[in-house]
């Protein structure tokens, strides 16, 4: 089942009716709202305890559990706008904002994709493509004549199966947001781009990252078949083999822990691998498109992306967006517990902030203002050329120059990267903007997730965070939310970010 699967709820009762009836007006005209439920599960009765009489609050419904074949039961994203930008302005020549995108955004629902739109333009957009260092060079060969001839249609790859692959997604103001799944293989990537200075760097993304992600999973798939001897250039004898990142996954739940270990890591540096393409074939863009566009030195975008597949959740995060995972260990049946699946690589983060001034240690402006050389609060980030090289600083003139850049790199883009089990006590995960988390602790978000979708089993959760941090911007700036609802995007901006949100819900 696919859209209109969510109904909008509100439990906060310190919210009048009247600002209610705004919250909901203005979450229904909200930049993205997509939801997804899966039809992959069974229902069985629940064994009852006779001598349990501690209630169930584990989004249980008629004494009946679902057990799914899938990775999770159903998902939410929503974002709302605060800052005002331009759409993508002709970057790689008008093709991502005027034939890609639109292909791709679906902002409202969850649509099937036939194949990887960008994906027959990719020579196209990637300029810096070599063989990646640790990728034997004649699997790399194969691999990409197979992958540029045949992909997504006839490569055996589980995730590349482009008749399963539904897409969600879309823009609000500068953060970009995605969602993509195969419930028939047990796959969910999620993506947000949290962007600054413009759009075009998240937009790049949003057009580049999941490509680049199937394509270093195809090229893992690929090294496990010549391992195992399944390996050979033609094609026809990769066609009707079962994907060899299922069989992994099979034996690493069932037998091996350690080729469990050694798969995640192999999973989570295709995830680097993909942000570094990506990178470098943004940076390629900016240094051809610079002179007559300087701007896009300074654009920039923190990323967060999630891949669940199974009961292995693999974490990517470059900034300040975080990920933050609920659960509620069987014993402690009334705590929910909220873990930060992500780094905070900003100069609130002590241990960023003092790595920063010990890879500078001859330049005493490395911080000024609270910010990095006086421009930005984030540490890591994809793009923002101008602070990593010095020729996309000299496209600069004036007062956008960065004076005295001494020894660039100043923010960096080597990610952070965590795999998780899930296990029976994990409940869901919530991926979130940095504007979510100025108005909401951890704890916070996790505890009205948990309340909300207790109170209303088929709410939609992420347009309620949505609601909340309308509702608590509005109060801290001694508002009503219909008069914060009515000053413009752009204005707006002073009294709360974008906000993207994703909530997953876990299937156990």
């Amino acid at each position: 089942m696919v859209d209109d699967l969510f109904y909008e709820g509100n439990t906060d009762h310190s919210i009048s009716s009247e600002d209610e009836e705004t919250l909901v007006r203005s979450c229904s005209n909200l930049s993205v709202s997509f939801g997804y439920h899966c039809n992959s599960y069974q229902s069985f009765p629940l064994e009852s305890d006779e001598h349990d009489t501690s209630p169930q609050m584990r989004f249980e419904s008629n004494a009946m559990m679902k057990s799914r074949n899938g990775s999770f039961t159903c998902l939410s994203g929503a974002a709302i706008s605060a800052n005002f930008t331009l759409a993508n302005t002709n970057i790689c020549k008008g093709l991502i904002g005027e034939e890609i995108l639109p292909e791709l955004d679906s902002p409202n629902s969850f649509r099937k994709i036939v194949s990887s739109p960008s994906m027959s333009r990719l020579d196209l957009l990637s300029t810096s493509q070599g063989s990646p260092a640790s990728t034997e060079s004649s699997i790399f060969e194969i691999s990409k004549n197979l992958w540029r001839s045949s992909a997504p249609t006839t490569v055996s790859s589980n995730f590349l199966t482009g008749t399963e692959v539904k897409m969600a997604g879309g823009a609000a103001g500068e953060d970009r947001v995605q969602a993509v799944c195969s419930e028939k293989n047990g796959w969910l990537i999620c993506g947000i781009y949290d962007g600054f200075n413009g759009r075009d760097a998240a937009d790049f993304l949003a057009v580049t990252l999941y490509d680049n992600i199937v394509y270093y999973l195809y090229l893992l798939e690929c090294r496990i078949k010549q391992q195992d001897g399944l390996y050979s250039s033609s094609e026809d004898s990769l066609n009707g083999v079962k994907s060899e990142l299922t069989l992994a996954m099979e034996i690493a739940e069932n037998e091996d822990v350690k080729l469990s270990e050694s798969f995640r890591a192999g999973v989570l540096n295709c995830l680097t691998s993909a942000v570094e393409q990506a990178e470098n074939d943004f940076l390629c863009m900016v240094e051809q498109d610079m002179d007559d566009r300087p701007d896009l030195v300074s654009v920039g975008s923190c990323v967060l992306v999630v891949l669940l597949q199974g009961t292995d959740l693999c974490i990517l995060n470059l900034g300040d967006s975080r990920a933050v995972l609920a659960s509620m260990p069987y014993a402690e049946m009334d705590t929910v517990k909220a873990t930060q699946l992500t780094e905070i690589h900003s100069l609130e983060n002590p241990l960023e902030y003092q790595k920063l001034l010990a890879d500078h240690p001859n330049d005493s402006k490395v911080v000024m203002g609270n910010k990095v050389k006086g421009k930005l609060k984030v540490t890591r980030a994809f793009g923002v050329g101008y602070l990593k090289q010095k020729k996309f600083n000299d496209a600069l003139m004036g007062i956008l120059r960065v004076r005295n850049l001494c020894s660039p790199p100043y923010v960096y883009t080597n990610p952070h990267t965590l795999s998780h089990k899930v296990t029976e006590d994990d409940l869901f995960v919530v991926l979130g903007s940095d504007g979510l988390f100025d108005f909401f602790s951890n704890d916070e978000v996790v505890q009205l997730v948990y309340q909300f979708m207790h109170d209303n089993p088929t709410g939609d959760p992420a347009k309620y965070l949505i609601e909340q941090v309308v509702h608590k911007a509005a109060k801290e700036a001694a508002l009503t939310a219909e008069q914060l609802m009515r000053i413009p995007v752009g204005s707006r901006r002073k009294y709360h970010d974008d906000v993207t949100v994703i909530v997953i819900i876990l299937g156990n």
